[in-house]
């Protein structure tokens, strides 16, 4: 099995989302599947034009040169897509959905019914292909992901693709915190990796499995209280007028 990770977010292998999805790639790999990563922040991908060219002029080749060259050929050949993003403003970040636009190559400009609904067939011999969303947010609650769930997973259905399941971390900057503080909060780790070990061999992951990965860490007004005081402080503003 061959997986294709894209981290959208600015912070790469730094960030919070890369909590969950660092475990849930070495599950991955544990049961055998090669993984490639590839990190929006030091990738050039410059926005679709909407010429089509892609499907008319060069089939299956935009003319933009960029890092896209590189990806695309690598998704054609991908048995699991895994989309990982920190959730900003109940989406997916600006570099990814921009990748996103541009796999538009991926398909046949021919419309076909699918699912009792109008779609573009895929290029590719790849067959039974799943995809994953792993995703981290500032918020308390797991449905703040909805919408961005959504988002998703009618982008499976357009690449003709499962969406397979979506790794969900709410109050995500209290579970770094909680790491860093030795709190019992390591079943979280373990459920990422077995759920990355899941999606390899039985071609699924559980709810069960799911549903620790996003469980509360701590009660939510605890949880404000604690953000808000730390949160920054607006620098007083001085007064320079003459």
């Amino acid at each position: 099995m061959k997986a294709v990770v894209i981290n959208g977010s600015p912070h790469g292998d730094k960030g919070n989302t890369q909590l969950i999805l660092g475990p849930f790639i070495e599950g991955m790999r544990a049961a055998g599947a090669e993984v490639k990563v590839f990190e929006t922040r030091s990738m050039t991908v410059r926005p679709c034009q909407g010429e089509y060219g892609c499907w008319f002029r060069t089939p299956g080749q935009c003319f933009q040169d960029d890092d896209m060259q590189k990806l695309l050929p690598e998704l054609l050949e991908a048995n699991v897509l895994v989309l990982a993003t920190p959730l900003y403003v109940d989406g997916m970040t600006g570099p990814l959905k921009m990748v996103v636009d541009r796999m538009i190559p991926l398909g046949e400009p021919t419309i076909v019914s699918r699912g009792d609904h109008c779609r573009h067939p895929g290029r590719g011999s790849v067959k039974d292909r799943k995809m994953v969303l792993v995703s981290n947010c500032g918020f308390w609650e797991l449905d703040n992901f909805d919408s961005l769930v959504a988002h998703v997973q009618a982008i499976a259905k357009n690449l003709d693709a499962e969406f397979a399941g979506a790794l969900l971390r709410p109050h995500g900057p209290a579970f770094k915190a909680m790491l860093d503080q030795r709190a019992p909060v390591t079943d979280v780790l373990d459920a990422a990796r077995d759920a990355g070990r899941q999606l390899v061999e039985q071609g699924s992951i559980a709810s069960q499995t799911l549903g620790v990965i996003g469980r509360p860490l701590l009660p939510r007004d605890m949880y404000v209280a604690i953000a808000n005081q730390k949160m920054p402080k607006p620098r007083k503003q001085t007064d320079n007028r003459q």
